[in-house]
């Protein structure tokens, strides 16, 4: 089973998800991919058609009836996370063949892409625009350091600027690839894929899309709204006889320590007034 498709940027655009989250796209059209040899382990696809061909191009004409404009080695071999979790079942039965069309069909929203494209090219630029230096002093009497780089260089040892110092130049028009990305929506019928973000690359440029795996929390499902939980029921004739003889009971109690409060503070007077009486006798003695 193949996992990778080769396709052009189109646009991006929006999308919201059923809770209303804004999610920006990407709309990748992932047309006239065919496969048009194999290469030891490896399927060779094709993408575009070319204009003019050349002699060497013969067996591919031969093959698919036409010279592809890209074509690009791919792995049959299953995604990362297939291979770690084999209780997924992977199409072994579909077996590609010379001649046949993949379609944006092999993917589905929620799964987990990288995608290779090339940057737009910038010209030669500048430290701060490519680099993101922040420049030299505007005031002190600076007039002509606001964008310079500043030194490049360590005295006289070492004596030379070391291998990748970042400097001004060329910027941009380079190979970049994106990881984590996530499908958001598959259009069969236009051959279209959405992806989440940005992508690099400018309209209509090449891009390559690998299947990796699975997004965990995807987008675009629906959220669960938690349910409220119903008011409690009215009390049986049981319960509610139960807690009203639980409270008669504490009612009682603290009837009960009360009175023995009370006879307490009472013996202890009756004490002290026997205890004058008997004073009083010894004395009249």
């Amino acid at each position: 089973m193949i996992h990778t498709l080769i396709g052009t940027k189109s646009n991006m655009s929006a999308i919201f998800n059923p809770a209303g989250k804004r999610i920006p796209v990407t709309a990748i059209v992932a047309d006239s991919n065919i496969v048009v040899g194999f290469k030891d382990t490896k399927v060779l696809i094709g993408f575009g058609r070319r204009k003019k061909t050349k002699k060497t191009e013969n067996a591919q004409i031969s093959a698919i009836g036409y010279s592809p404009r890209i074509l690009k080695e791919v792995s049959t071999k299953p995604p990362q996370y297939l291979q770690q979790n084999p209780q997924q079942p992977e199409d072994t039965e579909n077996k590609v063949k010379i001649g046949d069309k993949i379609t944006v069909s092999i993917f589905n929203p929620g799964d987990k892409v990288k995608v290779s494209g090339i940057t737009k090219g910038r010209g030669f630029a500048g430290v701060v625009k490519r680099w993101g230096f922040a420049g030299g002093p505007k005031t002190h009497g600076q007039s002509d350091r606001h964008r310079a780089p500043g030194s490049i260089g360590a005295g006289t040892t070492p004596g030379r600027v070391f291998r990748g110092k970042k400097m001004a130049g060329h910027m941009g028009n380079s190979k970049l690839t994106v990881v984590g990305l996530e499908i958001i929506d598959v259009d069969k019928d236009k051959n279209t894929l959405f992806v989440k973000g940005s992508i690099p690359g400018h309209k209509n440029g090449i891009l390559i899309i690998e299947k990796t795996g699975k997004v965990k929390k995807p987008s675009m499902t629906q959220i669960k709204i938690k349910e409220v939980s119903p008011a409690s029921p009215a009390r049986s004739d049981s319960e509610s006889r139960r807690s009203k003889q639980v409270s008669e009971e504490v009612k009682e109690g603290t009837k009960e320590t009360k009175e023995n409060k009370s006879s307490g503070s009472s013996g202890s007077s009756v004490t002290s007034e026997t205890s004058e009486v008997k004073e009083g006798g010894q004395n009249a003695n």
